[in-house]
């Protein structure tokens, strides 16, 4: 199950690629590059494979559907993660082999990635056009028992919680303030965070991961708060990722960014540029405050 997990999860990532270039490049070779650079090793690679073609021939016919589930949201109006998650979730339900992949894990899956992937409201979005499909076709395998998910139905303040480190990471290079941002593949530009591990302080956890991940040393400077959010991970289930953010400041140096699952870039910014980017809502205060600090700094 977590195998299958992570090749939608790829199989979306290349999907967006796919669907943001309208279908220019082939969909084949970047689900190649995304399962080598993110997947490395991945198991019944032909699992993915098949998904990924199966809903590039079926697209047509897929957005026919989501267009008549959802007529209040044209197929373009709808974000580019949740209609992608959207066209996953209705291949398995109407084209995939049910006894490979039940109705009920097709439109569990679509929702775990909305939630995951997705904005606020994504997963409410998923799940009724998902389910309004379902109910159309007669609800298939209803009486079949799924797979529960571990602490799904626990209240968000009492799944078990990850503690992450992140941080805004700055450098003051000929006069000019830089702020240091990595760009994931679903279009955000967010910051450098990681896990912090067990006996391990935060404020450790973030100078390893800033040097893990963008190839620069660092030093931890003022704390900028923290935030929370609901994940699910096909091992542990319904968990809470808590993560406290500091200021961090670097030499100008290249960034080098490694081959790792979810990011494609990472770039110096000056500091007054960086208000036309697009970050998620939670990463926007965060970043905010570092630049009243910086500027105050200057």
């Amino acid at each position: 199950m977590a195998n299958r997990h992570l090749s939608r999860s790829i199989v979306l990532q290349s999907l967006f690629e796919w669907d943001f270039s309208r279908g220019v490049n082939d969909h084949r070779l970047i689900l190649k590059r995304n399962k080598e650079e993110f997947a490395p090793g991945l198991e019944d690679e032909l699992f993915a494979e098949h998904l990924m073609q199966g809903i590039v021939e079926k697209e047509d016919d897929l957005d026919k559907v989501i267009e008549k589930a959802a007529p209040d949201w044209p197929i373009d109006k709808i974000s580019v993660v949740d209609r992608n998650i959207l066209r996953i979730g209705l291949y398995e339900l109407l084209f995939a082999d049910r006894d490979q992949v039940p109705p009920k894990v097709a439109i569990n899956e679509s929702i775990e990635l909305s939630k995951t992937y997705g904005g606020e409201t994504s997963s409410k979005f998923v799940n009724g056009v998902l389910g309004a499909v379902y109910k159309e076709i007669g609800e298939p395998g209803k009486e079949q028992k799924t797979k529960k998910i571990k602490n799904r139905d626990l209240p968000d303040d009492q799944v078990p919680v990850e503690e992450l480190g992140g941080a805004v990471v700055y450098s003051l290079h000929k006069d000019d303030l830089y702020i240091a941002l990595v760009h994931d593949v679903f279009g955000h530009w967010t910051l450098t965070k990681g896990h912090v591990d067990e006996g391990e302080k935060t404020q450790d956890a973030i100078v390893r991961e800033i040097k893990e991940e963008l190839g620069l040393d660092s030093v931890i400077e003022d704390g900028l708060g923290e935030n929370a959010y609901i994940a699910y991970d096909p091992e542990k289930g319904k968990i809470k990722k808590r993560v406290a953010y500091h200021l961090a400041k670097s030499e100008y140096i290249d960034i080098v960014l490694p081959k790792k699952g979810g990011l494609d870039d990472a770039q110096w910014f000056k500091l007054k540029d960086i208000g036309d980017l697009n970050f998620y809502d939670d990463i926007l205060p965060i970043v905010t405050k570092a630049v009243n600090i910086l500027a105050s700094k200057k």
